[in-house]
């Protein structure tokens, strides 16, 4: 029975977010802050949420730890509604430190704390996968295994590769495997039309959509393979906070795309949801309803 429009496997952890009051630090032995906070955070969890408050019936499946970071899960789960199944690891719950900088700008130091050898039982993820419409797949190292399932089930899938450099052989699975794939332009030096065609290539994206930040998005398809630029949506909101910013949009587009909408509407969708979650501090403490979204397109 496919109950589910999404489920997300893997990507939820505790972000702390320390604002900086510029990048690159310097090199000294304090430098004043302000408050320095927790959020829950990390990209399942931001496009799990930010599916689910789009009113779209969401799931999040995952390894957590049995920790503090964990409780602080728990409670937003249980006050937002998002449905969370999960297992216990004892390496905890991941974590991450962000430098956020006046401009909105941010350096992640990433907490990777579960080890690369942990695999999620077949008969545990299977019953989700069999529930999914669409599923998106973080790119921790046990969801590659599920690939095969989802595709003999038939459902589709979507991934981001975030900071890709467009060659690390970790990503192939992901980048090849999926039929919408979300990347950042960030490492790619320039390369990313390059990239977006290697991927068409090797595997069985219909969809490739490459995130510049200010510099807006390019996305293209697998029958044309031509770039196709959409701007900011210029919104006019303070940029704040770009974390959770392309949960935000992966989020959004995949609604639209759910709904068959033309892919251009689909980014001009995520574009105002990324804009809309700049102007948030922290990573993902709030995101547009179906009706809000709506106005603002």
């Amino acid at each position: 029975m496919r109950d589910l429009d999404l489920v997300v496997f893997g990507g939820v952890g505790i972000d702390t977010i320390v604002r900086v009051p510029w990048l690159p630090l310097a090199t000294a032995d304090s430098i004043h802050v302000g408050p320095v906070r927790d959020y829950v955070a990390h990209t399942g969890n931001g496009v799990a949420l930010g599916s689910h408050a789009l009113g779209r019936a969401t799931m999040l499946v995952d390894f957590i730890g049995d920790d503090p970071q964990a409780e602080l899960i728990h409670a937003r789960y249980r006050e937002r509604g998002l449905p969370f199944s999960y297992l216990i690891h004892p390496s905890g719950t991941r974590r991450s430190v962000n430098l956020v900088d006046p401009a909105g700008r941010r350096l992640s130091l990433y907490d990777a704390r579960h080890p690369d050898a942990l695999r999620m039982e077949r008969a545990y993820y299977l019953p989700f996968l069999e529930r999914a419409t669409h599923a998106h797949f973080s790119i921790v190292p046990w969801a590659a295994d599920l690939y095969d399932d989802a595709q003999a089930l038939g459902v589709m899938v979507s991934t981001d590769l975030h900071d890709w450099d467009g060659s690390k052989p970790y990503y192939h699975p992901f980048a090849y495997r999926s039929d919408i794939v979300f990347m950042s332009t960030a490492a790619m030096g320039g390369r990313h039309e390059q990239v977006m065609r290697e991927i068409f290539a090797q595997g069985r994206a219909q969809v490739v959509v490459a995130t510049a930040g200010a510099a807006g998005s390019y996305f293209m398809t697998r029958g044309e393979q031509v770039s196709r630029h959409v701007r900011v949506a210029g919104m006019g909101r303070p940029i704040v906070d770009s974390n959770g910013a392309g949960d935000a949009f992966a989020a959004a587009f995949l609604a639209g795309y759910a709904q068959e909408r033309e892919v251009l509407e689909c980014m001009q969708m995520g574009a105002v949801a990324g804009e809309h979650a700049c102007g948030l501090e922290g990573t993902a403490e709030g995101f547009l309803t179906g009706e809000e979204l709506r106005n603002l397109l």
